[in-house]
């Protein structure tokens, strides 16, 4: 898309403007809350805004600069000029010397040595609240869509502990999205964290779209969505996406409007240096975590990709000095994975549930990378390309996908048992399929016969027409609650609804859909 270029190069030019109306918020984040202090052999650590060092040294991403006296504390935001752009750079060591090690947060090209950094007595700070909805920005809450200020009236820091135990709530609690197969075979946990598999074009967006799009109607919550690491290209297009869907608001000119608006973007894509890639995801959480605490909603918070987050941790890791652990990544990985998952979580005012892409490289589930963001996760939701190429969307797969809340004690007795006699049904029509494309169906006997007809009526009936894809597919969207999910594949699998065709059970709701589709087909042939 020809857009997309654009959108990478207009931070830059939107920063200069932006400069200003950041620096604010930036200073009054330091009240609620300044970084810890950490000193190095002999030195002072004292935050004192406007202290100004000098460029000592530049390897990449990694900027050495040199204080006379009062050093800036870990963590804190320091700022400097770079060809008329403001360029922020986060503390991560002290040296010694009076020198501190930083990791930039955008390029570094044209930095010279000798050059003065001011620092800011603050960490990173980005916007947050309701005018971040419908707004793109950058990893320091810069607006990247050529739209102007943000304009909102607070701003927090990126890092933030996570919620006390007793904050935390202990309830175990499903989130209902409103689709079918999700909802009976993996549920989603309230406050717990979804991997998404899946290759390219198997419908990842739109599940995606779809998910911000029920949460928003049937919980009246917002999403926040933190591309890290991924393609320009195709964060420009879930931005058009968005706006067609209806997901991000238009007023009567037709221009995005946060009132209405039911998502905030921030992105670092993957042309950005590894300190954007590896904070960007932090950005995210802490907008999302502003929807939980402060206004007590129930927040999807999307991130694509988890893996590019330790990527560029990885990458930053051998420039800070620091020697590689296994496969080369960094020897703080479950740290730094850590840190960033354990501030997801449900509390007593709200939730942030959250949904991660996950790329396994080279298809390697052992790696360090992928293997560390398994340990957190609740549920997998697995997109598989044989589902796709039947028409059958989303294209979940029911037998790969699993959750660890799909268990009596929270979904009910009857819910636990329809999923997995639903599955059971699934998984016999699959070791079948074989017989079938060597012998055919004739040679099967009644019961293997039965099995694979219903089997064949359960899988259409997982499809679900989506409201996001209305404008594409005709056929408008279906929110199933739970209750009617459960009663209606308990009816499929009880043989009930035998009499049906195949055909009535694609692209419907509830089980009514289903017997006023076959209803209508048997009008239409008649």
């Amino acid at each position: 898309m020809a857009t997309a270029p654009k959108k990478t190069a207009a931070p830059k030019k939107a920063a200069a403007p932006a400069a200003a109306a950041k620096k604010a918020p930036v200073k009054k984040a330091a009240a609620t809350k300044a970084p810890a202090p950490k000193a190095g052999a002999g030195q002072t650590a004292i935050n004192v805004a406007g202290a100004t060092g000098r460029i000592s040294q530049v390897i990449g991403a990694v900027v050495d600069v040199t204080f006379t006296g009062q050093l800036p504390a870990i963590l804190s935001a320091l700022e400097t000029d770079n060809n008329g752009n403001r360029l922020v750079l986060e503390v991560a060591q002290h040296l010694g010397e009076n020198t501190v090690r930083t990791i930039a947060m955008d390029a570094t090209e044209g930095l010279t040595r000798g050059q003065s950094v001011r620092d800011t007595g603050a960490q990173i700070s980005v916007p947050v609240g309701p005018m971040t909805l419908g707004r793109i920005m950058n990893v320091i809450g810069e607006p990247i869509d050529e739209r102007g200020p943000v304009g909102a009236a607070k701003s927090n820091p990126i890092h933030a502990e996570a919620p006390l135990f007793t904050d935390q709530s202990t309830e175990a609690e499903i989130l209902v999205t409103g689709i079918k197969v999700i909802d009976l075979l993996a549920p989603y946990a309230k406050g717990g964290k979804i991997g998404l598999f899946g290759g390219a074009g198997v419908g990842k967006t739109v599940l995606i779209q779809e998910l911000i799009n029920n949460i928003a109607k049937g919980h009246g919550g917002v999403s926040v969505f933190a591309g890290v690491g991924e393609r320009t290209r195709e964060g420009n297009d879930l931005y058009h996406e968005f706006l067609d869907a209806g997901v991000i608001a238009k007023d009567a000119d037709g221009n995005p409007t946060p009132e209405g608006s039911k998502v905030a973007l921030v992105f670092g894509q993957m042309n950005e240096p590894p300190g954007a890639r590896a904070r960007v995801a932090l950005s995210g959480l802490t907008m999302a975590e502003y929807f939980r605490d402060e206004e007590g909603q129930d927040v999807l918070f999307f991130v694509d990709n988890i893996f590019r987050f330790t990527q560029a941790g990885s990458e930053v890791s051998a420039l800070l000095g620091r020697i590689p652990s296994a496969v080369g990544y960094q020897p703080t990985l479950a740290t730094d994975m850590g840190q960033l998952q354990e501030r997801i979580t449900s509390t007593t005012k709200g939730s942030i549930t959250s949904v991660q892409a996950i790329y396994v490289p080279a298809d390697d589930l052992t790696d360090p990378a992928p293997a560390t963001s398994f340990a957190h996760l609740d549920a997998t939701t697995t997109l598989n390309r044989a589902i796709s190429e039947l028409g059958i969307y989303p294209a979940v797969d029911p037998l790969d996908s699993v959750s660890r809340v799909l268990t009596p004690a929270v979904v009910g007795q009857e819910h636990y048992d329809t999923a997995r006699r639903v599955q059971e049904t699934l998984q016999k029509y699959k070791s079948l399929q074989d017989i079938i494309a060597i012998l055919g169906m004739d040679e099967l006997s009644e019961d293997d016969k039965l099995t694979v007809t219903r089997a064949r009526k359960i899988q259409r009936f997982l499809s679900q027409p989506f409201h996001v894809a209305e404008v594409f597919t005709g056929i408008s969207g279906k929110f199933v609650q739970v209750e009617d999910t459960v009663k209606s594949f308990k009816a499929v699998v009880d043989g009930e609804y035998d009499h049906l065709p195949e055909a009535a059970f694609y692209m419907v709701g509830g089980i009514e859909d289903a017997v006023a589709k076959a209803a209508k087909l048997a009008a239409e042939a008649a």
